[in-house]
């Protein structure tokens, strides 16, 4: 049996997600909502939750406070990723990355684009790695949530998917 087909047990991460939106709060906050119910559906758990206004240095400096705690291995952040007004996430965010994931914004962008079509070239979707933390950056609907959690970021997250998955690198990435 080769090393890809041995069976591996399921590992829960912490993940904390973060909406960024000016308008929405606890009550009407749907794509957050629907990060959590997929990340602790799938066996996961939630390490924080916050909403903050779309504002670069406020997004920067929670994302960084997540960064830096050992006990966070995965941030999802939701809103701020388009083109418009304050959007500022990839500002905010990218200049914390110690490697970007590439493949993360192509992928969603085209899986987007089989529910929203050309629009989804508005999306400025990314994913990075930052002192050994997965940081992944959606865009606010609750649908574009649903699409990146459970088409990309679920299934790479679960150190059963092989032949390779994203948690097969954490111990690697937390070393150096």
């Amino acid at each position: 049996m080769s090393k890809q087909n041995v069976p591996t047990e399921f590992n829960p991460l912490n993940i904390a997600i973060l909406t960024i939106s000016d308008s929405r709060d606890e009550s009407n906050d749907t794509s957050g909502q629907a990060l959590i119910d997929g990340l602790l559906g799938a066996g996961h758990q939630l390490a924080e939750k916050l909403i903050v206004p779309d504002n670069v240095y406020i997004i920067r400096r929670e994302v960084s406070r997540w960064i830096a705690e050992d006990s966070v291995q995965v941030i999802i952040t939701s809103g701020g990723t388009g083109l418009t007004g304050r959007d500022g996430t990839p500002e905010a965010v990218v200049p914390l990355f110690d490697r970007t994931i590439e493949g993360f914004g192509e992928l969603f962008r085209w899986l987007s684009y089989e529910e929203v079509g050309t629009s989804t070239i508005a999306s400025r979707a990314i994913a990075g790695v930052a002192n050994g933390t997965f940081v992944f950056c959606l865009p606010g609907s609750t649908n574009a949530c649903k699409t990146g959690w459970s088409k990309i970021i679920e299934p790479q997250l679960d150190a059963r998917i092989r032949p390779c998955n994203l948690t097969d690198l954490l111990p690697r990435l937390r070393e150096s």
